[in-house]
């Protein structure tokens, strides 16, 4: 038996983002599960990454491993009808969503960072 080449297991988590985002829009999902599933369908589905690419193997480390993580969380925390209804749309759905709320929390995100790192500087220098 052969495993999935990578092209595969790219589409295969294309199809989880999206079966995330329609289980986190069921009204039918608990709502601590469906608080997680909306957070991680967010993230997943926004242009701007917490970690950006360009940052030496922490960069791709949530994209390989933390939103894989989330998202098996998710569909396991997810009860079996909503998962199946999820995932036939899913299977139907020929438009990404794009989540322009995640964009502005991940930008006001390294805002926070960036000012609180501009303070550190500023009182290490000015000590």
């Amino acid at each position: 038996m052969s495993r999935p080449g990578w092209r595969a297991r790219v589409a295969a988590l294309k199809r989880d983002v999206l079966t995330v985002y329609f289980a986190a829009r069921d009204p039918r999902l608990p709502w601590p599960v469906r608080a997680l599933a909306l957070a991680i369908a967010a993230y997943a589905l926004s242009p701007i990454d917490l970690i950006p690419d360009v940052i030496p193997v922490l960069g791709l480390l949530d994209d390989l491993v933390l939103l894989p993580l989330g998202i098996a969380l998710v569909v396991r925390l997810t009860p079996p009808a909503v998962l199946e209804a999820a995932r036939a749309r899913a299977a139907t759905a020929d438009v990404r969503p794009s989540s322009a709320a995640a964009v502005a929390v991940i930008v006001a995100l390294w805002a926070v960072a960036l000012a609180w790192l501009a303070r550190l500087a500023w009182r290490a220098w000015s000590a």
